[in-house]
């Protein structure tokens, strides 16, 4: 396929997905999109490429949201399925549809290490947890130089996923 036809629909599925998070979401979501955007547009078989513009960006909100828990009201921030369908036109049924299509292809779930949001990640059951020597601990029960050393290389691998949006 023309890499041209693929780099323009990428950039107008950023731009739509991006207006969306820029009226409901936060720059969390939107660069979760465009992230799952990029990654998508690197497929063999780029799925956006057939079928309508406004499905896809539609359903990337959707998906990103529903492992994120963005459909609970208790989260902050909250858009329902509705105002993601009636933002881009689409139904809800050929929305969630395309979505689970996403996640099944990404192999997406709640806690997700890669698409999850920072607020998600910190409230994860298993944000605590590390494996030291075969065994799963607790890290807040590790000695305080033993835990500087984890958050170190924790903030080191966000850095390297942050700069990998683009």
């Amino acid at each position: 396929m023309d890499k041209a036809i693929i780099a323009e629909k990428t950039q107008r599925l950023i731009e739509m997905t991006a207006g969306f998070c820029d009226r409901y979401l936060d720059e969390d979501y939107k660069q979760l999109c465009e992230k799952l955007i990029r990654k998508m547009s690197r497929k063999r078989n780029v799925p956006f490429l057939s079928g309508q513009i406004e499905i896809w960006a539609a359903a990337i909100v959707y998906a990103i949201g529903s492992i994120n828990f963005l459909f609970d009201r208790s989260f902050k921030p909250y858009a329902s399925a509705d105002d993601i369908c009636n933002y881009f036109g689409t139904s809800k049924s050929t929305t969630s549809q395309k979505a689970k299509v996403i996640r099944d292809m990404f192999k997406l779930g709640c806690w997700d290490k890669e698409f999850s949001t920072p607020h998600v990640m910190e409230s994860s059951p298993f944000s605590n947890l590390v494996m030291v020597n075969g065994l799963i601990v607790d890290k807040r029960s590790l000695p305080p130089a033993i835990q500087e050393i984890i958050r170190r290389q924790e903030e080191s691998k966000r850095d390297k996923n942050v700069g990998n949006i683009r």
